[in-house]
């Protein structure tokens, strides 16, 4: 999960989502996980849960009962070859450059160091905090260190738990990137409005942000967010 969701982060940073769907890139990059973290996955118990979430993300009621569609259906196969489309454009974009070092190992070894293993309340704050930061781009920006220390620094804050003057300098983290972290990760608990979750819910695929962005922009035909392929 963590690494389809840094692979995800990554992806946005050399490709735009006027071009791909957000929906398929993160199919593309659970499946592409799967095999990276040798968790084999079936291609179509991956599709019957996304189209389930997409189902119900839509609006369908949560007391209707779900049902998976044909093994045959045209869906099943369409939404077959926008997986596999998306997996092949995320290891051409990344140049195949898909390693990810994930954080947990690193925040175990911090704690040490900070004689905060035997505070559990601490740790597993801490360790929440880091998976809070997979919803947002950090893992793609910022070193790992740098991650980390911000989940340490956000876990030790709320707890009122002091430490030492500086510690940080300790992990080469510096003070503005960790507070910049931090105050990335505290923007994910701002309450969304219905408003914002109507915004977008028709933009999850490429089809509604450009509709989106001709709707909100004054572009005309010699736009650059218009496509050669568009003007024709």
């Amino acid at each position: 999960m963590a690494t389809a969701q840094v692979l995800f982060q990554r992806f946005w940073y050399v490709s735009s989502m006027k071009q791909f769907g957000i929906n398929d890139i993160g199919m593309g990059a659970l499946y592409l996980a799967s095999k990276l973290e040798e968790c084999p996955l079936r291609m179509r118990d991956l599709i019957n849960v996304y189209d389930l979430l997409l189902t119900k993300f839509n609006g369908t009621s949560s007391e209707e009962i779900y049902k998976p569609m044909g093994y045959f259906a045209t869906k099943f196969y369409d939404y077959k070859e926008a997986l596999v489309i998306a997996e092949m454009q995320i290891l051409k974009r990344l140049g195949f450059n898909v390693q990810v070092v994930l954080p947990y190992g690193t925040l175990v070894n911090y704690l040490r160091v900070l004689e905060l293993t035997s505070n559990t309340e601490a740790c597993q704050k801490a360790w929440g905090y880091l998976n809070d930061a997979l919803q947002t781009p950090c893992y793609a920006i910022y070193s790992i260190p740098t991650v980390v220390t911000a989940a340490i620094l956000l876990a030790t804050r709320h707890l009122a738990i002091p430490l030492p003057k500086k510690w940080h300098e300790i992990f080469d983290a510096t003070w503005d990137d960790m507070w910049a972290v931090a105050q990335t990760i505290m923007r994910l608990y701002n309450k969304r409005v219905k408003d914002q979750m109507a915004l977008l819910r028709p933009m999850l695929g490429r089809h509604g942000v450009r509709r989106w962005l001709q709707e909100n922009t004054n572009a005309d035909t010699t736009s650059p967010l218009t496509t050669p392929r568009e003007k024709s």
